[in-house]
């Protein structure tokens, strides 16, 4: 025995209602056709669900029991539907993100966000955080980027702990002065790494700078220079560095999703995506999303 989804929605409107009439308003129907609906469900259940009277409509015990399961099956016929429509769902959605995170993280979270919704087309473009978060809503749909913790606004998805790096088959943070390899003016890399020699008084030059984090990190690699990079991100070409080699502690930072200010049901579809993903992620995930105040 199979429940029609259109019976179910007249014997829930109404059991709503208490009326067949208000009932047959709210369905956009005659009062006979929803008293047809009726009498077919209740041959198809072979029992009466209502109890009909010139005044009044009320449910049978039957008809109470089937009152919830009614409501729980059209729920799930709805996002059935909805779910598969999702699927079809086309749009483009504009998204910011970190050059580390767009070489390590982002290519698989989106093959999969992409398998499931094959019509939605993603263009990411990497960058400093400073700079895409002055192009949210303009530029980009979503913006994943760094901050300091306890200093920035947006969804928090997971903590990491930038570290010192450098070459294990050299020792250039022997070297004095200190030559690093750091990003442009605008990265918070850079600045941490400078405001932390600076406080400990270590003499340091600036060697390298580039856009790239290959690049930097091939710097690095070849003990040309130190430089700062993710805990979580660290390449087998460089190793940690820390106070007992003589270098500064570096902040702790957050990774916190940004969104524009009206997103469309695709951009909100990759957001929520992205959020379900980062729960899954090794390392320090942020044990509970929130919007910082």
């Amino acid at each position: 025995m199979t429940l029609d989804p259109d019976l179910l929605r007249a014997f829930l409107a109404v059991a709503d209602h208490s009326s067949f009439t208000r009932a047959a308003v709210s369905l956009n129907r005659t009062q006979s056709a929803v008293s047809m609906q009726i009498r077919r469900l209740e041959m198809r259940v072979a029992t009466e669900l209502f109890r009909r009277s010139t005044t009044t409509v009320e449910l049978t015990q039957a008809g109470e029991s089937l009152l919830a399961y009614a409501r729980r099956i059209l729920a799930l016929n709805e996002e059935a539907v909805g779910r598969l429509r999702e699927h079809q769902l086309e749009g483009r959605v504009r998204l910011g993100v970190m050059d580390d995170y767009g070489s390590h993280v982002l290519p698989a979270l989106l093959a999969r966000f992409l398998s499931l919704y094959p019509r939605i087309h993603v263009e990411m473009e990497t960058g400093l955080t400073s700079t895409m978060l002055g192009r949210l809503g303009d530029s980009y749909d979503l913006v994943i980027a760094m901050h300091a913790r306890g200093h920035g606004d947006g969804e928090l998805l997971r903590l990491e702990q930038p570290v010192w790096a450098a070459s294990a088959a050299h020792q250039a943070w022997l070297i004095d002065p200190l030559p690093v390899a750091l990003y442009p003016m605008g990265c918070l890399f850079r600045k941490w790494a400078i405001e932390a020699l600076d406080a400990a008084q270590r003499p340091w030059r600036l060697a390298f700078v580039s856009h790239n984090l290959a690049t930097v990190e091939a710097i690095a690699a070849q003990g040309l220079a130190i430089t700062v990079v993710k805990s979580s991100f660290l390449p087998r070409s460089l190793r940690s560095l820390s106070v007992e080699e003589g270098l500064p502690a570096l902040p702790g930072a957050e990774i916190r999703l940004h969104a524009g200010p009206s997103l469309t049901r695709a951009a909100g579809l990759l957001a929520d995506h992205l959020r379900e993903a980062f729960t899954t992620m090794p390392g320090e995930p942020a044990m509970k999303y929130h919007r910082a105040s």
